[in-house]
């Protein structure tokens, strides 16, 4: 999980201090020294640990502090309010044009994900009510032209591509005439990388800039690769000038430097994040969001949105109607795990839950993940009658059953007896008149 290793860190030096009724100037001291550090394992730059660590204590000395009934919570929210305002405050969003037609440019060095992210920045635009095109301005990296297609084939994007052009600010012109005439009112330029940055890339970018005057240039920068990320976009934005960066695969970088370190050396927001392969895998970043899960206080906000996006009103009104009737069948307990997993799965959900950080290894949302498939690959090895009603299982059909899904009689029973809990409860929740306990079953199903 993203932040993990940071996130434990900080909960350890912030126990210590609620331990303490009183917090004294050293206390503080010790405190800042392990936050120090923790920044500075997680690969922080190092100007922003010590500048960040010296505005958090400077805070932190205040009478008002020190004298608090509650210091140890004083200082954990002065810690959340510089973290958000280190990483920009507020949600920066997409600047579309007021004339209605929008040109984003994509840039960053070669191996960062930009064609994947100009992709799932085309669907995020769509869900916001544009009309997309992606253009293919990278004519040096093979098969450059290919991914751009392949990832528009995927999400019913067109993309516009020129095989014998050698100049890709041509293409990019003649792809915004094609984009305003076949009536698209948002292009992306999926530009060319290097694997470094260099005079050569810098010059046509520059070009294509001066060219197309896009309403928006965009770096993509891989978080994985923590310090060099952030001298990319030092050196893209010095060079080029960026409005916003994408961060991509946040969600595997278990340090996040790269994240906590961008906006304070460019000046420049991070907008978007990508979390995972999947194309509808990338998130607005929202700072104060990020800084409550560094410091284990979970996301809820980002949980609700993703509970929101998976939700099926006419599947969770016909869930309701059979949860009155006590009608609550396997396939209904399959759906609710495939609802998981369409949230991003255990590992997502664990990063947004208040208190998980640094409580919940990889292994363990591993290990769950594979309890996951496991149970699936049961429910589905069944018959449809025996989904829907699992009081006929006997011996002989959880063998067959268990030999069908790989696994052992012993976890169809542990699977049957997990279900069993499940419908208890859920009929619990809808049984009475509480409208608490109605709308939560409404909303999550069996996630609750």
């Amino acid at each position: 999980m993203a932040f993990e290793g940071l996130s434990e860190k900080l909960n350890n030096a912030f126990k210590k201090l609620k331990g303490k009724g009183v917090l004294t100037e050293s206390d503080i001291n010790d405190a800042m020294r392990e936050v120090r550090l923790a920044l500075l394992e997680a690969d922080v730059n190092y100007k922003v640990v010590k500048d960040f660590v010296a505005s958090v204590k400077e805070k932190a000395m205040g009478e008002e502090v020190l004298k608090s009934l509650t210091p140890a919570q004083q200082v954990i929210k002065i810690v959340n309010d510089e973290l958000i305002a280190l990483m920009g405050s507020t949600n920066s969003k997409l600047t579309y044009s007021p004339k209605g037609f929008t040109t984003i440019m994509l840039v960053g060095l070669q191996g960062t994900g930009k064609t994947t992210s100009c992709g799932k920045l085309a669907l995020h635009v769509r869900k916001d009510g544009k009309k997309p095109m992606m253009a293919a301005c990278d004519i040096y990296r093979p098969a450059a032209i290919d991914q751009l297609e392949i990832v528009g084939k995927q999400i019913d994007v067109p993309v516009y591509s020129d095989r014998t052009s050698r100049d890709p600010v041509a293409i990019a012109k003649a792809a915004e005439q094609e984009a305003i005439r076949k009536g698209y009112n948002f292009l992306i330029l999926d530009t060319a990388g290097r694997l470094q940055i260099d005079e050569d890339l810098m010059d046509e970018l520059k070009r294509m800039k001066k060219e197309l005057r896009p309403h928006e240039i965009l770096l993509v920068v891989d978080a994985m690769t923590g310090q060099d990320a952030v001298n990319a976009a030092k050196g893209f934005h010095d060079a080029l000038g960026v409005d916003g960066i994408i961060m991509t695969k946040l969600d595997g970088d278990t340090r996040g430097g790269a994240a906590l370190s961008v906006r304070a050396v460019t000046g420049r927001p991070i907008k978007f994040t990508g979390v995972g392969e999947k194309i509808e895998a990338l998130e607005p970043f929202y700072p104060d969001r990020m800084a409550s899960r560094i410091l284990g206080m979970g996301d809820m906000m980002s949980l609700i949105e993703k509970a929101q996006q998976t939700f099926d009103e006419e599947k969770a009104a016909e869930l309701e109607k059979r949860l009155s009737k006590n009608q609550f069948t396997l396939e209904d307990y399959l759906d609710q795990m495939g609802q998981i997993r369409g949230m991003g799965g255990l590992g997502k959900l664990m990063d947004m839950l208040p208190g998980a950080a640094g409580k919940i290894t990889d292994d363990q949302i591993s290990a769950g993940e594979k309890e996951f498939r496991s149970m699936e690959a049961i429910i589905l090895s069944m018959t449809p009658e025996e989904r829907k009603d699992p009081t006929i299982l006997n011996a002989s059909r959880r063998k067959r059953i268990a030999a069908g899904a790989g696994t052992t009689v012993a976890k169809v029973n542990s699977l049957i007896k997990k279900y069993d809990e499940t419908k208890k409860l859920m009929k619990q929740m809808t049984g009475g008149k509480g409208k608490l306990g109605k709308r939560m079953a409404r909303r999550f199903g069996g996630l609750m």
